[in-house]
């Protein structure tokens, strides 16, 4: 029995073989046409790749080296096209596998087909990160095990996998949640999942995580025409873009109407709670991702647009990233981050050992200081991409101090109100099951997470860094705890710092690298990935209590 062919390689139509064009040079030169692009392994075609058994790995590999050898024509006078989306396949399997024989092949694969005259693809970036070195990266230690299983889970290692692999704890209970919002059995069908992270992930003009969840959906069986527009989509996804832009910017302003307006009995189209909770929850979660993503200065995948190019090498082409800094003197920097690492450490001791005591009134003028205060974030950048612009409605709404100077402020949301752990928890368990303890397990393990150290630092308990640096996030979020000191996080937050997780918290598109790397000087990369963490989850938690506060109003 003859077998079957490796998805990924086309022939003609009447069953002969083809070859692309012959370039100027005068030896073929095939070229993979956009028209092919349709036309490549998917993960589920290639899934033996991802099998746990090494003897079918190994079979799965020698058939896909079998498929591109006769599509190249090696063993046969003419050949199939190699399509396009078979060249990136193979250029992501050889940037970011952690198999090594995986890895290999796919970048053997690659040389073979650029030896025969195929025009092969070539991966922009070095590493995952703008912000921070490839070689930095390998040397801080993603962990190696989570990554091989992710990819024997999931297909692929995305860069956001590869970054969180500096804190393995939380990338574990991340994937948990993340699988279980787009794949497992839930109220809305899997392409409207990927569909509603697509438009809140345009909200922030993330044209990573819309590439990313653009493939989910197709994938899913969702239709293409939606994504030329949010025209093209249903009306009752396109009815959640008010919600999308409130949770996105502004989530305080979220009410009890904009709940009744999409679940009330009349509400046409009408959303059950079920399914409004699992959206609400795809949503703030893409939005926090997207801070997570800027934050990181996340390149894009080797698959992606913008993360490949077929031109070969040379200076010219060499991309500069917006993001990148100017040359600065870096002893003096170095000089300078070891000073700041030993005032914040002094500060954290003092802080401990404090016994003074507060008045509540005290206590509320604090929080008000710090809420209120001025913290300049970078230029707004221009219009969103194009991939993204066709996909936001009303692109001028964006996020606005809580409590601008002078102006009439909404009321503080106090939690001892409304609090994830009394309210919000139960409630989405009750309507979305196990996603309530899902989430808590990730808000868990990002508030404890810890390895007692601080840059060159050891045994150090940074307990109070990293709650400051979580009730400043709700607090510019409108957030309130009673029990709370807000001038510890005048004492522990400096200046640089507010800067950068102001800019990621709320308006995430405008960071850039100069931001990035002002903060912390002297810290591990892997340091200022965790407080990435704790601005994400904490950012995720404040969206998610005002619309479950909402929630709470109608339901009653």
């Amino acid at each position: 029995m003859a077998s079957n062919p490796v998805a990924g390689f086309t022939r003609s139509a009447n069953g002969e073989n083809t070859s692309g064009p012959v370039s100027g040079s005068g030896r073929s030169c095939r070229h993979p046409s956009e028209s092919e692009s349709d036309v490549g392994p998917t993960v589920k075609s290639l899934a033996r790749l991802c099998s746990r058994d090494e003897d079918e790995r190994a079979a799965a590999l020698e058939e896909l080296s079998q498929g591109v050898v006769g599509c190249l024509g090696l063993d046969r006078p003419c050949s199939a096209r190699l399509s396009k989306q078979t060249l990136l396949h193979l250029l992501r399997l050889s940037r970011s596998c952690p198999l090594q024989e995986v890895r290999g092949r796919a970048t053997e694969l690659l040389r073979t087909a650029q030896e025969q005259g195929v025009e092969v693809p070539r991966a922009l970036a070095t590493g995952p990160s703008v912000f921070i070195n490839a070689k930095q990266m390998l040397k801080e230690g993603p962990d190696q095990d989570i990554l091989i299983e992710s990819f024997l889970s999931l297909g692929r290692v995305d860069h956001i996998t590869m970054v969180m692999a500096l804190h393995p704890a939380y990338l574990s209970c991340f994937l948990r949640t993340q699988h279980a919002l787009l794949e497992l059995d839930g109220p809305l069908p899997r392409h409207w999942r990927h569909y509603i992270a697509v438009m809140a992930a345009a909200r922030h003009h993330c044209s990573y995580l819309v590439q990313q969840h653009s493939a989910g959906f197709l994938e899913a069986g969702g239709e293409e025409s939606w994504l030329s527009g949010l025209e093209q989509a249903p009306t009752k996804l396109r009815s959640l873009q008010t919600l999308n832009k409130l949770l996105a910017h502004r989530p305080w302003l979220i009410t009890q109407q904009h709940i009744q307006e999409l679940v009330c009995p009349g509400a046409e189209p009408r959303w059950s709670l079920a399914e409004l909770i699992h959206a609400v929850v795809l949503m703030a979660h893409a939005h926090s991702l997207c801070s997570f993503v800027w934050g990181c200065g996340l390149n894009p995948e080797p698959d992606h647009v913008g993360g490949y190019t077929f031109q070969s090498s040379s200076p010219s082409h060499l991309p500069r990233s917006p993001h990148s800094p100017a040359h600065e003197d870096g002893r003096q920097e170095l000089v300078d981050g070891a000073m700041e690492v030993e005032v914040l450490m002094k500060r954290m001791v003092e802080l401990q050992q404090q016994e003074e005591e507060h008045t509540q009134e005290e206590m509320v003028t604090r929080f008000e200081r710090e809420r209120s205060e001025s913290i300049p974030t970078a230029l707004v950048r221009g219009a969103p991409p194009d991939l993204v612009l066709h996909l936001v409605e009303d692109p001028e709404f964006r996020y606005e101090d809580f409590a601008p100077r002078g102006e009439q402020a909404p009321p503080t949301m106090r939690a001892q109100d409304y609090s994830w752990e009394d309210h919000g928890f139960s409630l989405v368990n009750r309507l979305l099951p196990d996603m309530g303890q899902l989430l808590d397990e990730k808000f868990q393990v990002v508030s404890n997470l810890t390895y007692h150290r601080m840059a060159m630092h050891e045994g150090v308990d940074t307990h109070t860094l990293r709650k400051a640096l979580w009730n400043y996030i709700h607090c510019l979020y409108g957030i309130r705890y009673d029990d709370y000191d807000y001038g510890s996080v005048n004492v522990l937050l400096e200046r640089s710092l507010k800067v950068f997780v102001k800019t990621m918290a709320c308006h995430p598109e405008q960071t850039t690298a100069r931001i990035y790397q002002a903060f912390w000087r002297h810290f591990r990369h892997s340091e200022k990935v965790h407080a990435n963490l704790i601005v994400m989850e904490a950012r995720l938690q404040a969206a998610l209590l005002y619309t479950l506060r909402a929630i709470t109003h109608y339901m009653r």
